[in-house]
């Protein structure tokens, strides 16, 4: 009976052990793939702000659909533009002073253009697949685009974003929640990665800057 009851304690402390290893193993793992996913995700998310600000920069406005951005990149090119200083004689002045008047200005020279898809992406096509969510069976982010009404005008805005449940989808359940319901300096608040806003001026990300810059 000894024999019997020494082997039944030692079990109870073997599962005992596994067990207290772990609830600490899993949530460090959890941590690791969560942080190498976001990284890809937030590095998509930059490329999708700098495809966007391209598009305002030439046309004015922001785009909510992802095949009109890709064309764009494919084939809209941004104007080489050149300022120089310059100045003259203000001849109304002259007229009803008598007295010589310089009139300082600035001449804006367009001297070329240069194809949006080389200054943006370089040798690179990747952003033909911006539209997917990295480490997913081909999810999109969900991209939207209007306008914004402040200071008497309407501001062209865009957002992009994506939930944690479709980055964490086969991850435990319960830390998957808990990653939604994080604030935190140091973590990504809330239930999305994302960037940009469609209710204020706004074009940073929502992710903490041990991702990387989040304004630019």
């Amino acid at each position: 009976m000894r024999l019997v009851i020494q082997l039944v304690l030692w079990a109870v402390i073997g599962v005992l052990g596994y067990l207290t290893f772990m609830s600490v193993y899993d949530p460090i793992q959890f941590n690791k793939i969560k942080e190498a996913r976001y990284q890809k995700v937030i590095d998509r998310l930059k490329d999708i702000r700098k495809a966007e600000l391209a598009h305002k920069e030439v046309t004015g406005k922001f785009t909510g659909d992802f095949d009109s951005l890709v064309r764009f990149i494919d084939t809209a090119e941004f104007t080489i533009t050149q300022r120089r200083d310059t100045s003259y004689l203000d001849k109304e002045y002259q007229k009803n002073y008598g007295v010589d008047k310089m009139i300082q200005d600035v001449i804006i020279d367009t001297i070329g253009s240069t194809p949006v898809k080389d200054s943006l992406f370089k040798n690179s096509d990747r952003y033909k697949k911006m539209m997917y969510v990295p480490t997913t069976d081909d999810k999109k982010f969900k991209l939207q685009a209007g306008t914004v009404y402040k200071n008497n005008s309407n501001i062209p805005v865009f957002e992009v974003k994506v939930s944690k449940d479709v980055i964490l989808a086969d991850q435990d359940p319960d830390e998957v929640s808990q990653e939604k319901q994080v604030v935190s300096v140091d973590g990504v608040n809330g239930e999305y990665l994302k960037v940009g806003s469609m209710e204020e001026v706004n074009t940073n990300g929502n992710w903490p800057k041990v991702y990387g810059a989040n304004d630019k």
